[in-house]
């Protein structure tokens, strides 16, 4: 049963399940978020507090995101604590929902993309941060030229949009920097995300994942849970996972090794890590398995970031100008998002199946 589908009195419980203590002899939600709270509000003042790869440097941006990383203030970078680079393509007056928006980087940034007509939204449970983001909303829109703030954001938790009074179908875009491993309870953020995205939306974003499962006494490490480790799912289990919810196809976009300082490898007995950028659809009638319909599609260019080549996941990069075969899956993401206006599609009514994909392909790290 997807998001959309839920009641409010099953989404009620579900919320009030998470708040009770743990009955297995480990914290309970609260106690997590408490401990990421104090980690993130007192512990962790600046990236190099950190332990591990987590922060994007400003070499890793896009050549188009280094003016406008730029033009966000100091005080407001120099709290920001994400694993990747974390904005997409096409977000020209769109509505975006950062979730774990920390000081409000990201969301600064994309306020510049989406423009003065579009809407950026950030979510965030420590106070410390919050208070930093909402210190310069305005200064940011004076900046940028735009005659008020186009961001807001709320403190909260990302399990829990409904009671931030965030509506069904409401964002085109839900992006999230390295905070999902943080959350004790995965599947309601993705839940939540899949419930408030538009269909044609996307939720975008980077995240850390095991290689296997994290030992279970090593989920409650509030070092190892704020550095982004102790939290993080095994990869398979968030492919079944975001599935269950209803995305249907996880595309990767990139993903590498995720670098653990020494002092705590020892604890870890030798799991490894990767930080990974995915992008999940809220497409209807997507296949579980990559097939082959005959369709194709020829990316015009258009699209200002990307004006030689769009690259849409790692299996699917797109030249301007040149036709290319593409699975049914792909096709449906394209034509139903809002990449629609940026590409022309072929074999739009095919019925023949020819068989799986030819570069189908395992969603392996």
């Amino acid at each position: 049963m997807v998001a959309s589908q839920l009641s409010q009195p099953e989404r009620t419980s579900r919320h009030a399940a998470g708040a009770k203590g743990a009955t297995n002899g480990r914290k309970s939600a609260d106690e997590v978020r408490e401990d990421v709270k104090e980690y993130y509000g007192r512990i962790i003042q600046t990236k190099e507090d950190l332990q591990t790869s987590a922060c994007c440097t400003e070499e890793k941006f896009p050549s188009y995101v280094k003016p406008l990383a730029g033009m966000v203030a100091d005080e407001v970078a120099s709290k920001f604590f994400g694993c990747d680079f974390c904005v997409p393509n096409v977000l020209e007056n769109t509505s975006v929902l950062d979730l774990g928006s920390g000081s409000g980087f990201d969301c600064f940034i994309i306020s510049q993309l989406v423009g003065e007509t579009g809407r950026v939204v950030g979510v965030d449970m420590t106070d410390s941060q919050v208070e930093l983001a909402n210190k310069y909303t305005q200064w940011h829109a004076d900046r940028f030229g735009f005659e008020k703030s186009n961001v807001t954001f709320h403190k909260g938790y990302i399990e829990k949009l409904d009671e931030l009074g965030l509506d069904d179908a409401s964002f085109d875009v839900v992006v999230s920097n390295c905070v999902l491993n943080l959350s004790p309870d995965k599947e309601a953020v993705l839940t939540e995300a899949y419930r408030v995205l538009r269909t044609g939306g996307e939720m975008y974003f980077s995240d850390v994942y095991a290689l296997r499962r994290v030992p279970d006494n090593l989920k409650d490490d509030p070092v190892l849970r704020g550095e982004c480790i102790s939290g993080a799912l095994y990869w398979n289990d968030f492919i079944t996972l975001a599935r269950k919810v209803g995305f249907t196809d996880p595309r990767v976009v990139q993903s590498e090794p995720y670098f653990v300082d020494d002092s705590l490898m020892d604890k870890l007995d030798g799991t490894e890590f990767v930080s990974t950028t995915f992008r999940l659809f809220k497409v209807s009638n997507l296949e579980a398995t990559i097939e082959d319909y005959g369709q194709a599609v020829k990316y015009k260019g258009s699209i200002f970031s990307a004006p030689a080549q769009l690259v849409f996941d790692r299996d699917n990069i797109f030249e301007a100008g040149a036709v290319v075969p593409v699975s049914r899956n792909t096709f449906r993401m394209l034509r139903a998002s809002r990449f629609r206006s940026h590409f022309d599609f072929y074999g739009c009514c095919s019925k023949k199946h020819f068989g799986p994909f030819p570069r189908s392909q395992p969603i392996t790290i």
